[in-house]
């Protein structure tokens, strides 16, 4: 049923509870998890080599996280990607899950904020009133 799994994480606690639950789900129903992580653009305006430093601090963080995220998740029968995405972070969320056609998105009721609030209340019910999927909400 829930073959292609997507989970958004951010490095919050429930985010990482999230990303278990993923992979709980995934080993259970023989399934592929794939694992985002969103941040707004960087603004043009920085210049160099702000906007380098700024670019090269975010992609640290969000490969940290991605990492962290992998790591809880653990082994799925159908395999685990993990990839970063620039743009707002429901947006990024409900672009991915229809492209690629996702049975259910993971997430957590709350997030960190450090990449920009990928998964704060307001996040998770834009994801939830706009998903064309179930939506497994991980408190």
């Amino acid at each position: 049923m829930f073959k292609k799994i997507l989970v958004a994480v951010d490095g919050s606690e429930h985010a990482l509870k999230a990303a278990r639950t993923a992979g709980e789900l995934a080993r259970t129903t023989g399934g592929h998890v794939d694992i985002i992580t969103a941040f707004d653009p960087i603004p043009d305006y920085l210049g160099k080599p702000y906007w380098e430093e700024a670019a090269a601090a975010r992609m640290g963080k969000a490969e940290e996280v991605l990492a962290k995220a992998k790591e809880a998740v653990g082994e799925a029968p159908g395999g685990v990607d993990a990839e970063m995405i620039e743009g707002d972070a429901a947006d990024v969320i409900l672009e991915v899950a229809e492209t690629r056609n996702v049975d259910v998105i993971v997430m957590g009721t709350r997030g960190l904020g450090a990449l920009h609030s990928l998964l704060v209340g307001s996040q998770s019910n834009k994801v939830i009133s706009h998903a064309k999927c179930p939506v497994l909400l991980v408190k």
